[in-house]
């Protein structure tokens, strides 16, 4: 097996996690000023037009792009259905539902003018209202805390219950950075983010999982060894395979980001942000939480053996 890392390292990662902790903090704090003030929703969370639009032609998606963006569709997300031989095109653009005729008319006037000599045909005609918009927003966000949420459930059942806040803590870092890096960046929020986001998730707690895997078994060899110890030793232990297999996802993410289109471009990037933080938080976030709770805990019991109730 390759190793980008050798076997035996000993590297101190608990005594580097309060200024990691700070880092994460700040980080956050941004992400949630860009989720509050600048998140960029795509037409499914916003409300708008889909229309379904066959050319008897081929024709490039960023020509597409560049005639509606004349044409004053700002933002239009444009991508293919089925095979592209078939030439179907679906286009997303903002708009309610009193200028449902106008943009789906407005649309085929600027590709017919702009693609002359072929013939373009608008097959089919969607309104997302911007309520629909709103309660499908708030689907995404409710799936996003069940899946935490089952997460959560199923380390207490695996490990300990110790380790579930861990687990909660570095998934919801996870979700707000990521979340917020795409507020600040050119790309919408859109149901494709949502589902690169669920995928994070896994991705975060497999990684995790395997961390804490390590952690389990070294306290049932030594159970006087300190969790700060098992920590470090486990996370050496797995480092090598952590970070191969984030570069593995991270080289396959890039590629597809710089030959996709549309939404797989969207798509990608989230998972690229997503494949960095979750390796990250696996390393420092999850261990680091299950840590400063374990102390907390120990400190409230100390605390409460040195003041008995007296009867």
């Amino acid at each position: 097996m390759i190793e980008i890392i050798k076997s035996g390292t000993t590297i101190d990662f608990v005594s580097k996690m309060k200024h990691v902790a700070i880092f994460s903090v700040v980080i956050m704090i941004i992400a949630i000023y860009g989720i509050m003030n600048n998140m960029k929703y795509g037409v499914d969370f916003r409300g708008g037009v889909e229309v379904q639009v066959q050319f008897d032609k081929q024709t490039g998606m960023d020509d597409i792009r560049d005639s509606l963006d004349k044409a004053g569709f700002k933002g239009a997300v444009v991508q293919t259905i089925g095979d592209v031989s078939e030439n179907n095109v679906l286009i997303k653009v903002q708009a309610d539902e009193t200028q449902l005729n106008q943009v789906s008319e407005n649309i085929k006037k600027s590709l017919t003018a702009s693609f002359t000599g072929t013939n373009v045909d608008v097959e089919k005609i969607d309104i997302v209202g911007p309520k629909a918009g709103a309660e499908l927003r708030m689907s995404a966000i409710k799936a996003m805390l069940w899946a935490i949420l089952a997460i959560m459930v199923y380390v207490a059942i695996r490990f300990d219950f110790k380790f579930a806040p861990g687990v909660i803590i570095s998934l919801i870092h996870d979700v707000v950075i990521v979340a917020g890096l795409i507020a600040f960046s050119p790309f919408e929020f859109s149901l494709s983010t949502v589902a690169a986001i669920l995928a994070i998730i896994g991705y975060s707690v497999n990684d995790t999982v395997v961390v804490y895997d390590r952690i389990r078994e070294a306290e049932e060899k030594d159970p006087t060894l300190s969790l700060a110890h098992n920590i470090n030793l486990a996370i050496n232990d797995t480092l090598s395979r952590t970070i191969l297999t984030s570069v593995g996802v991270f080289f396959v993410s890039i590629t597809m980001f710089l030959t996709g289109d549309g939404d797989l471009k969207n798509f990608f990037f989230t998972l690229i942000v997503g494949v960095a933080f979750g390796t990250y938080s696996s390393i420092f976030v999850a261990a680091a939480s299950t840590l400063a709770f374990d102390r907390f805990f120990k400190k409230e019991v100390k605390k409460s053996d040195s003041n008995p109730v007296h009867v």
